[in-house]
């Protein structure tokens, strides 16, 4: 009996002198979070909670996406009321959007003359200026189509050929054709049809960054100053989830990474330059 209680306090001893050494090996972190309004001077965060996450909050919420897979954007093409040949346009550059910059270097000299959309708008956006040297259509009657189809077509494709030319001369011409295609374009339904699995990402990325990755949590005093203790070695991220801080007009989001070292403090200031932008869907 007396060899027994022996061998549990030997044991007790054993894990109390093991115990301050592990903890030993762990490190902490101190940070403090400051925004800086426009046209302001710098502002600590007060009383705003940070959570140390084991992986980005970003990352997270491309884990949480998968169980949402995007809609089907062939399929979406597929169902609108366009040309075949605008339909095939898309879905080589995988985009539903008709308008802007990004469109317009997509649009080459082909694509005016194959996809009917592109060529009436690009006609209607240019026959009518006087300014430029624009090729006039040969003059034929609408009745020629049918008296003559042959002389017909010889002048329709030899002017559609010109017309190739011309805007292979002057690819500044396509600019502003976007502006003839609004009736055609599909963006709007298509960032609808995307929209409807954004609450449930949301949700699931809220739920695994609170649960599955989350290591320690800490609200900030009236000096912007959060601190973590005991933490074991490693990568982390400081976040505050989706939660921007309201300073004035700034309203950062963080989500920066921070190693934790055995036995050392790591020291992290948080401000305007490392926050996070704000993505479109956000704004």
């Amino acid at each position: 009996m007396k060899r027994m209680i022996f061998s549990v306090v030997l044991l007790l001893a054993a894990a109390l002198a093991l115990s301050p050494r592990a903890s030993a090996q762990n490190g902490s972190i101190e940070f403090v979070a400051r925004a800086t309004p426009s046209g302001g001077l710098e502002e600590p965060v007060r009383g705003f909670p940070f959570y140390l996450l084991s992986k980005s909050f970003e990352d997270i919420g491309k884990e949480a996406s998968v169980g949402s897979p995007e809609p089907d954007m062939a399929a979406f093409i597929d169902s609108l009321d366009v040309s075949p040949e605008m339909k095939a346009w898309m879905k080589k550059y995988k985009t539903t959007s008709f308008t802007g910059e990004d469109f317009i270097k997509k649009v080459h000299p082909e694509d005016v003359i194959n996809v009917p959309e592109f060529y009436k708008a690009y006609m209607d956006r240019n026959s009518g200026d006087q300014s430029v040297d624009f090729p006039k259509p040969p003059k034929f009657k609408p009745s020629d189509k049918a008296n003559d189809p042959a002389k017909y077509e010889k002048l329709s494709a030899q002017y559609t050929d010109t017309i190739r030319h011309y805007v292979e001369q002057h690819p500044q011409s396509v600019d502003g054709i976007d502006l003839n295609l609004q009736e055609f374009d599909p963006a709007s339904k298509w960032a609808a049809l995307e929209a409807k699995r954004l609450p449930e990402i949301h949700r699931r990325t809220l739920n695994l960054a609170q649960s599955k990755y989350l290591v320690a949590r800490a609200e900030t005093n009236l000096q912007g100053q959060g601190f973590l203790r005991d933490i074991p070695p490693g990568n982390y991220w400081i976040s505050t989830l989706d939660v921007a801080a309201d300073v004035g007009d700034a309203r950062p989001r963080w989500d920066v990474p921070v190693t934790v070292r055995a036995g050392q403090t790591q020291y992290v200031t948080l401000s305007n330059v490392n926050s996070v932008q704000p993505s479109p869907a956000s704004r």
